[in-house]
């Protein structure tokens, strides 16, 4: 066993958790080191692997490579969870030089695309970067060959030097330009500079998979089969005619989202009263200690959206149980937050428990938020904003309003005078825009004649 193998195995390095926060207690700066091939020059080089994470994204494993013996040099970023249920898709408007400074993550599943110049970068290895960084890495791509065309094929040579040109240009952002991130893995990240408000520049929209990405991405029908047959439901089965889904807990295996380990996922129907049918499904893994609890509709997508907002007066209020969908934006309109359709997943909780999950994310430590990249007036901000949500959940400031908007109609906030109108809840149902129906994939969907082909 050579000597980078017995660092990987020590005991100590197994007794702490392999993803923790840069400016935690607990922190180390420990940075893992094993021997690896050159695939360069064949000589053995020196891998070192660095685990962290981003609240506003997820857990990251950054790897870097180096080969004392020809020079050669490689750096890529790799998630450390797993691939996500529904895919994402960044667009940002460029419109000053500093924007080209927000750090990228791109997965090795991500294709990006600048459509004001037809460029796209297809999947490639990962990165953490900035858009800065992913255009210099276009353009050193584009260069690379260029003194062998530019004496074979002088032609095509001009056309990529005059594209090459394009390229640079966007660098001085004369006029503002459009950067696309889409990742069918919905492991990319691009960073938001005004967190925990919401950025009018980007655009975030989440999606469900094709059948050929789910393909790429490994995730196969067949796979889904055996899994199901294998794990399937073994607490609640009735006698055939289907599950007893009321009054019975279901149970079914899965693997854990941070450790990979084997645990069990139950899954439980509750009758909201005054509103519907919902499924919780909650997941506790004994390997790791991780504990997740989502929560889903069971009645599908509402006719109409509908937009619940509360006036927080009284602690009671903040004790209202509160069901918000995986589709579902919250707003605080008097501290200008908005926090984005999908962030959190779906939860059932109450108005002060979502408010903790809030700030639980916005507190994690963030490597935007720090080390070389950090920006004061940020951290100062996100600070302040902490401190605000502190004086909600404590009571000390009543002039608030919560509010939940759901396109899909399926979220919910309970109402202390049901089944009566609740003075302090005001609710709205709404017309759907073209957008947010194709956000819900409801614009390529038939459901008339649909057996005509």
């Amino acid at each position: 066993m050579s000597e980078g193998e017995e660092r990987v195995s020590s005991s100590d390095t197994l007794d702490k958790p392999l993803f923790r926060d840069i400016t935690g207690e607990d922190y180390d700066p420990e940075i893992t080191e094993l021997e690896s091939l050159c695939i360069n020059c064949e000589e053995q080089g020196i891998t070192r692997l660095f685990l962290t994470r981003i609240p506003f994204f997820r857990e990251v494993i950054v790897a870097s490579f180096s080969c004392d013996h020809c020079g050669y040099r490689n750096a890529e970023l790799q998630p450390g969870g797993r691939i996500q249920d529904r895919g994402v898709s960044f667009k940002l408007n460029i419109q000053t030089v500093e924007d080209l400074n927000r750090q990228v993550v791109q997965t090795a599943h991500a294709t990006v695309k600048i459509p004001s110049i037809e460029f796209e970068i297809p999947p490639s290895k990962s990165a953490l970067t900035t858009i800065e960084g992913v255009i210099d890495r276009a353009v050193e791509g584009l260069e690379q060959d260029q003194v062998l065309r530019r004496i074979q094929y002088p032609d095509v040579a001009a056309q990529i030097d005059a594209f090459i040109e394009k390229l640079k240009g966007l660098k001085a952002v004369q006029q503002p330009f459009h950067f696309v991130i889409d990742d069918p893995s919905g492991n990319s990240f691009v960073e938001n500079p005004l967190a925990p408000n919401r950025d009018l520049q980007l655009v975030v929209a989440h999606y469900a998979r094709t059948k050929q990405q789910d393909e790429a991405l490994g995730l196969s029908e067949e796979e889904e089969e055996s899994t199901s047959e294998a794990g399937g439901a073994t607490v609640g089965q009735d006698d055939g005619e289907g599950l007893n889904t009321q009054n019975e807990i279901l149970q079914f295996r899965t693997n854990c989202p941070e450790c990979g380990a084997p645990c069990d996922t139950n899954m439980k129907v509750v009758n909201i009263p005054y509103f519907k049918e919902v499924v919780i499904m909650a997941t506790n893994c004994d390997m790791c200690g991780h504990r997740d609890n989502e929560v889903k509709s069971s009645g599908g997508i509402e006719p109409k959206g509908r937009r619940m907002e509360l006036a927080v007066l009284t602690a009671e209020d903040l004790a209202r149980d509160v069901l918000k969908s995986e589709t579902a934006s919250v707003l605080i309109p008097e501290l200008e937050f908005e926090m984005e359709m999908g962030t959190l997943g779906g939860k059932f909780t109450t108005v002060e428990g979502l408010l903790e999950d809030v700030k639980a994310q916005l507190k994690a430590t963030n490597p935007f938020f720090h080390g070389d990249s950090s920006q004061p007036q940020v951290n100062n901000k996100l600070s302040a904003f902490c401190d605000k949500l502190d004086d909600i959940i404590k009571g000390e400031r009543k002039d608030c309003h919560f509010v939940l908007d759901d396109p899909a109609g399926n979220s919910f906030i309970q109402s202390l005078h049901a089944p009566e109108p609740d003075p302090q809840i005001v609710e709205t149902y709404y017309e759907r825009t073209f957008d947010q129906n194709e956000d819900l994939g409801l614009n390529d969907m038939k459901t008339e004649n649909y057996e005509e082909t």
